[in-house]
């Protein structure tokens, strides 16, 4: 089907967001007020630190300040991959914490285990299904790297299958795969809108006093206190736990660490039996490609295929804007890949439209760090891959707020903070380098020019 005619219904959007499940807001804060613990963000990483804060000590008073709606940005925009991987992948954790790679192998897991025990315990039903991930390789030059880490695999003990082309299109029926990677416990399908609801209703229930529509404007040190300022109220803390992501920072300096980066997604009418069944996807797996600019898809509940990802795209100057939440330009070209991928489902029409903003950093994965004596805490920069990862970040927090020293708070990873990006104007000249070099790499079998072999010396880089 011609892409255009394909998308020309199609909402513009979140699919996940579009639902009759969509609880109303909580009220707005409306008067001056006092807590333990102000955690500003309603995005997994401040619903993740509120709950948790209240699982370790019920007697705290908790305060959750949203400027919107909880869930409205990436934490409802995402594919629903809930990966236990800390560090952006394992090749990422290898190249920057060989050391710590067995730790941080371990805890991404235990913690994955950990949120599936706690939606059991609270009762969130979010669709989670351990599925695993399926890594394919579309291109001769992605299959070795695909296969890179194989022995480091097996001596950590990670539940990895590789799969040659006739096994991986048993899997996923696309003429386009050459190899695959499956691995098998170590991700979730999830639908993260519902996440987001399940962990706002398990904090009201434990008592967390959650205010949506309550932006923050502004942050004082009263010396023992911190002061939050709100359109209609002032709250007045003891400890304060940022989980705001990319949006314009109350602690300034965390502004050099981080870019909005935009991704884009559509998902497909359900599928019919007839078309499902052209496809195969018994195990149902999140699919991902292995090109530097990859494409994410799995299947929802209904059996509709979100689509996303390829054109991670940064806007000069790095603002956040509502309007860079549409860009028909890439709805188009993932249009267009998919039906490369799937020829099969030539006759399928897309629903939903859209795009989400990332906080990116230049070492792909989380940091982590306090301020003003150690009463506020901040973790940010998941770079794409937070759904699963923002809650072992709620735990650093918490654990670096404790004053108590812990394993996690111990790790190299923990302790050290990326490489800033350079100032606006220089920012968006080397961003926009830097994504032309990527397109360039996959369009010559995954050569990397000298500019990003420079990066990659560095320890920067660019992704989504």
């Amino acid at each position: 089907m011609d892409p255009l005619k394909a998308l020309a219904d199609a909402e513009r959007k979140p699919y996940w967001l579009d639902s009759p499940a969509r609880p109303g807001p909580t009220p707005r804060l409306t008067a001056n007020t006092t807590a333990d613990l102000v955690v500003v963000g309603g995005g997994f990483s401040g619903l993740w630190t509120a709950l948790m804060a209240k699982e370790r000590d019920p007697s705290l008073d908790v305060v959750l300040l949203e400027g919107r709606r909880i869930g409205w940005a990436a934490t409802g925009r995402n594919g629903g991959f809930c990966m236990a991987t800390l560090t952006h992948g394992l090749a990422n954790g290898l190249e920057r914490w060989p050391e710590e790679i067995d730790r941080l192998e371990r805890m991404g897991v235990e913690n994955l285990d950990e949120i599936e025990r706690t939606l059991d315990r609270y009762g969130v039903d979010c669709s989670f299904d351990r599925t695993g991930e399926l890594h394919v390789a579309t291109e001769p030059w992605q299959v070795e790297s695909l296969n890179e880490h194989l022995d480091l695999i097996s001596e950590l003990g990670l539940d990895y299958v590789p799969l040659d082309r006739d096994q991986v299109r048993a899997e996923v029926g696309s003429p386009t795969y050459l190899a695959g990677l499956w691995e098998r416990s170590g991700c979730a399908m999830l639908d993260p809108a519902r996440l987001a609801w399940g962990l706002r209703a398990a904090c009201l229930r434990l008592g967390v006093r959650v205010h949506e529509r309550t932006p923050v404007r502004s942050m004082r040190d009263d010396g023992g206190t911190i002061s939050l300022r709100t359109p209609y109220g002032v709250v007045t803390a003891r400890r304060v736990a940022l989980g705001t992501g990319v949006f314009p920072p109350l602690l300034r300096r965390l502004r050099h660490f981080v870019v909005p980066v935009y991704d884009y997604a559509l998902m497909t009418e359900p599928l019919t039996a007839d078309q499902l069944a052209s496809v195969g996807w018994h195990n149902r797996q999140g699919v991902g490609d292995s090109g530097n600019r990859f494409h994410y898809y799995r299947l929802s509940d209904d059996n509709r295929i979100l689509w996303g990802g390829y054109d991670a795209v940064y806007y000069n100057g790095g603002l956040v804007k509502a309007e860079y939440e549409q860009r028909d330009e890439t709805f188009v070209k993932l249009a267009g890949h998919f039906y490369d991928t799937f020829p099969q489902l030539a006759d399928v029409r897309f629903t939903h439209r859209w795009g989400g903003v990332i906080d990116t950093c230049s070492r792909f994965s989380a940091f982590y760090g306090q301020a003003h004596g150690g009463r506020l805490v901040y973790a940010a920069g998941y770079t794409g891959m937070g759904v699963g990862a923002t809650r072992f970040g709620a735990n650093v927090m918490l654990d670096l707020l404790s004053g108590e020293p812990t394993e996690r708070t111990g790790l190299r990873m923990v302790r050290e903070k990326p490489i800033p990006f350079p100032p606006e104007p220089v920012r968006s000249g080397v961003i926009q380098f830097t994504r032309w070099s990527i397109a360039q790499a996959d369009q010559h079998e995954g050569r990397r020019n000298l500019w990003l072999r420079a990066l990659d010396r560095m320890g920067l880089g660019f992704d989504s």
